[in-house]
């Protein structure tokens, strides 16, 4: 039977569609990534307009049909307006909605994915850390909620704890000194690197963008990270070009 339910959510991507409407992709604390039109939202004065553009954060009033949902209404908590004047946080954040848009799932459970989505665009907005930090704490942080992140805590291989600081990208983790023949790519890490891995591991997602890290520290998390995405998650992301030119000349 269909109804009309309530979501809260953050837009990830909005398509046009026919002449007015749009096609809105959404990730949402109650069914998780979801897809909805938008009708009319593209016509000037229509009120969902200004409330169904990516990075809208807030509750979604939506009609639930027999295949597809209807925005009905809105009402946005938090539009990050700062990346209309900051390009280069804008192009984090919005490799950071395609991320989300392709690593999530209808009907499953992102609550906490989405509370890091949320954290991630704060950071950016804030600029309190370099916003390099920022993305390696986001996919590190995404691929440990979904299960696939390094294991920074023990040896992948014996189980031993410890802080070893011998990390290899195919084992998935840490090896300790007595496994590492197992793992020929095993590089010593850093200590702060180590620290950075495991902190960014273990703490609840609204205390992740608290630290910093040196340049020297951070040019060899962007190398773990970098192996690790390419092994592990392996997705071409559109936008990620983007960004990564504009480093380029940065």
């Amino acid at each position: 039977m269909s109804q009309v339910i309530s979501v809260t959510g953050m837009i990830l991507s909005a398509t046009p569609v026919g002449e007015y409407d749009k096609r809105i992709v959404m990730l949402t604390k109650e069914h998780g990534k979801i897809a909805a039109f938008a009708k009319g939202a593209r016509r000037p004065q229509s009120h969902l307009a200004g409330v169904t553009a990516p990075c809208c954060f807030g509750q979604f009033q939506l009609f639930e049909g027999r295949s597809s949902y209807t925005i009905q209404s809105a009402e946005i908590s938090q539009y990050f307006p700062e990346f209309r004047t900051d390009f280069e946080a804008a192009c984090y954040g919005f490799y950071f909605l395609e991320f989300a848009a392709w690593y999530t799932r209808e009907e499953n459970d992102e609550t906490e994915m989405l509370k890091l989505l949320y954290q991630t665009l704060r950071a950016l907005a804030k600029r309190t850390i370099p916003l390099r930090l920022v993305r390696r704490i986001f996919e590190l942080k995404a691929v440990t909620i979904n299960g696939e992140g390094p294991q920074v805590l023990n040896c992948v291989s014996c189980g031993a704890e410890g802080g070893s600081g011998l990390f290899s990208v195919s084992r998935g983790g840490l090896v300790c000194p007595n496994c590492a023949g197992k793992a020929p790519d095993a590089i010593p890490l850093h200590p702060s690197v180590l620290y950075a891995l495991q902190f960014i591991a273990v703490t609840p997602v609204e205390k992740l963008y608290t630290f910093t890290l040196k340049e020297e520290v951070l040019a060899e998390l962007d190398q773990v990270t970098e192996r690790y995405l390419e092994r592990y998650v392996g997705r071409h992301f559109h936008s990620l070009e983007i960004l990564e030119e504009m480093e380029a000349h940065t």
